[in-house]
Order: C-alpha cells, then sequence, then structure tokens
C-alpha cells in the first residue's frame, strides 16, 4: 500500500475520533499489531490540517531516499504525483540532465494508416483491440512507459513505418 493511500485513509478519518484512526490502523494491518508509539503517530498525523497531510507522503519519500511513483496514463485516467512544490521543480530538472527511462508518446497519425497502427500498438502493449483503437483516437497520448532508450527507439520506428508520428519523452 503506498505511502499516498495511507495518507488519504487517515485524511478521511480526519473528523472521526481517535479511536476511529487506531481501527484504520488495525484494518490496514490485520496481522500484525501496530504499537503505541506507532498508532500514537497515526493520531497525530490525523488531527493535522489537510494542507499538512498532502505533504506527508513526498515528505517520506524524500527522507527514505526513494523516488516518487512514476505518472501513468491511458484509458484517459492519469496516476501520479498528486502535490507540486519547488523542490519537486529541481528534481525534475535533475531528471532531465541524467534521463534513462522514456515514455513513447503518438503525436500523430495519417488516417489511412490507422488500422496499421492500432495493429502494431498491440504487438507491444497487452492491449485488446478495442483498447488500441480507443488509445489510438486520442492521440496525442503515452503508448508506452518506462522503456530503454533503444526499447523506445524500436518503437518510434515501428510506429513511423505504419504511418503515425510517434516521440520520445
Amino acid at each position: 500500500m503506498s505511502l499516498c493511500t495511507i495518507a488519504r485513509r487517515l485524511c478521511l478519518s480526519r473528523s472521526s475520533s481517535s479511536s476511529r484512526v487506531s481501527s484504520v490502523w488495525s484494518h490496514l494491518y490485520s496481522t500484525e499489531a501496530a504499537s503505541e508509539k506507532i498508532v500514537d503517530l497515526a493520531d497525530r498525523i490525523a488531527a493535522l490540517p489537510p494542507e499538512e497531510i498532502k505533504q506527508i507522503a513526498p515528505a517520506l519519500l524524500f527522507r527514505l531516499n526513494q523516488e516518487p511513483p512514476q505518472a501513468i496514463s491511458g484509458q484517459g485516467f492519469s496516476f501520479g504525483s498528486q502535490g507540486g512544490s519547488g523542490a519537486g521543480a529541481a528534481k525534475a530538472e535533475e531528471k532531465k540532465a541524467e534521463k534513462t527511462v522514456f515514455d513513447v508518446k503518438l503525436e500523430k497519425f495519417d488516417a489511412a494508416a490507422k488500422i496499421k497502427i492500432i495493429k502494431e500498438i498491440r504487438t507491444f502493449t497487452d492491449l485488446g483491440l478495442k483498447e488500441a483503437k480507443e488509445l489510438v483516437e486520442k492521440a496525442p497520448v503515452i503508448l508506452k512507459q518506462s522503456l530503454t532508450k533503444e526499447e523506445a527507439e524500436a518503437i518510434i520506428g515501428k510506429i513511423k513505418a505504419a504511418g503515425g508520428v510517434a516521440v520520445m519523452e
């Protein structure tokens, strides 16, 4: 379970009593009994205003030297970092300098080549025909994420051969 999910659950239980927070924690970790120190920490977090609760997950990720989760888009949904700050902008600039993970984005395509592009997208994703068609129709859209440069270039070449324009981000 992610830190964001835990923070959201705590935020939702903020208006209720401390016993409610304790029951949330015991539900999350039903196989283990939470120590009194952890329950007290959860109570203190639940008492924070929602603006500060939203800052907990990014602060913990930074403190534990972990990368924030990568944004995933497709099927009309986007899951990614929820907050924005000056530190986040600095990290984004740092990532651009040493980028090793790439996303492939379908920018546009020739209408006559739509079927070829749908078939090509199905070869490197696990999408069905309907899902691939809907994805292509949403162009510009991210087709595949977290690829090496070589994998991304290979996919871009296949899309170009099918009649589409894809870029690496």
